[in-house]
C-alpha cells in the first residue's frame, strides 16, 4: 500500500456522532472515508468500496460487529483489509471473539482521535514494511502466494484472512524453526497492538482447519513450527 492519501477507510458504528467524529479526523489526516450505521449496510458498501481498513463497532443492533467481520472476511477482495474493532466492552470474551473472526486490532471506547490515528498509521506502516524477495513459497503440495494472499493445496485454491495468511507465510518462510507465541505475536501483530497469547492458538487452529494438521506442529511448552515432512 502506498502513502496514506491512497488508503480507504470504512467506519461502522450505530452512533452517528461517533461516525461524524471519526470521519472528520480521518479525512483531515488524508484518508478517503465512507460510513455505515449497521453491519448489513457495511458489508454492501465494502464490496464496492474495497476499503484498506474497516473500523467496526462490536455492539450494534441487527448484526453485531463479530458477525459483520465474519461476512467481510468471506469476501475475497477484502483478504488484505485491516479490521479494527471499536467497543465500550472490555470483557476478555469480546477480545477473543474479535480476533477469532479475523480482527487485526481492538480499541476500547471512548475513542481518542489522536491515539486512534497513531494506531492506524502504525498498522499501515508495519504492513508496508512486510516485503519479501520471495512472494511465492512452494513446499510439497502446498503453494503460498503472498501477492494474491491465497494458498493452493493439490490444485485447490483457499483464501485465508489476512492474519491467518501472514501467520502461515511467516512460519513457512522459516521451516522447522520453533517460534514461541510471543515471537509470533511480535512478528505478525507487532508491538503496537495488544493481544492475548491465546490469539495465536486461535489462528493456528483456524489455519489447520483449512490446510490440514500436517504442516504446523505444536512443540509442547515452547510454541509452533512449520514442519517439512
Amino acid at each position: 500500500m502506498g502513502n496514506k492519501q491512497m488508503h480507504k477507510v470504512l467506519v461502522v458504528d450505530d452512533e452517528e456522532p461517533i461516525l461524524e467524529l471519526l470521519k472528520y479526523n480521518l479525512e483531515k489526516s488524508g484518508y478517503e472515508v465512507k460510513t455505515a450505521l449497521d453491519g448489513t449496510r457495511a458489508v454492501d458498501i465494502a464490496r464496492k468500496f474495497v476499503p484498506d481498513l474497516v473500523l467496526l463497532d462490536i455492539m450494534m443492533p441487527k448484526m453485531d460487529g463479530v458477525e459483520t467481520c465474519r461476512l467481510l472476511r468471506d469476501i475475497p477482495e477484502l483478504q488484505k483489509t485491516f479490521v479494527v474493532f471499536l467497543t465500550a466492552r472490555s470483557e476478555e470474551y469480546s477480545e477473543v471473539a474479535a480476533f477469532d473472526v479475523g480482527a487485526d486490532d481492538y480499541i476500547n471506547k471512548p475513542i481518542k482521535p489522536r491515539a486512534l490515528m497513531s494506531r492506524i498509521s502504525a498498522l499501515f506502516r508495519r504492513d508496508s514494511k512486510k516485503t519479501s524477495p520471495t512472494s511465492t513459497i512452494n513446499i510439497g503440495d502446498l503453494t503460498i502466494d503472498r501477492t494474491s494472499y491465497t494458498i493452493n493445496i493439490l490444485g485447490k485454491e483457499i483464501n485465508l484472512p489476512k492474519k491467518e495468511f501472514e501467520l502461515l507465510y511467516f512460519l513457512a518462510q522459516n521451516p522447522n524453526k520453533v517460534f514461541s507465541r510471543e515471537d509470533l505475536l511480535q512478528n505478525i501483530w507487532g508491538s503496537d497492538v495488544y493481544v492475548l497469547a491465546r490469539t495465536v492458538d486461535v489462528h493456528i487452529r483456524k489455519v489447520r482447519e483449512k490446510i490440514g494438521e500436517d504442516y504446523i506442529t505444536t512443540v509442547k511448552g515452547v510454541g509452533y513450527k512449520f514442519s517439512l515432512n
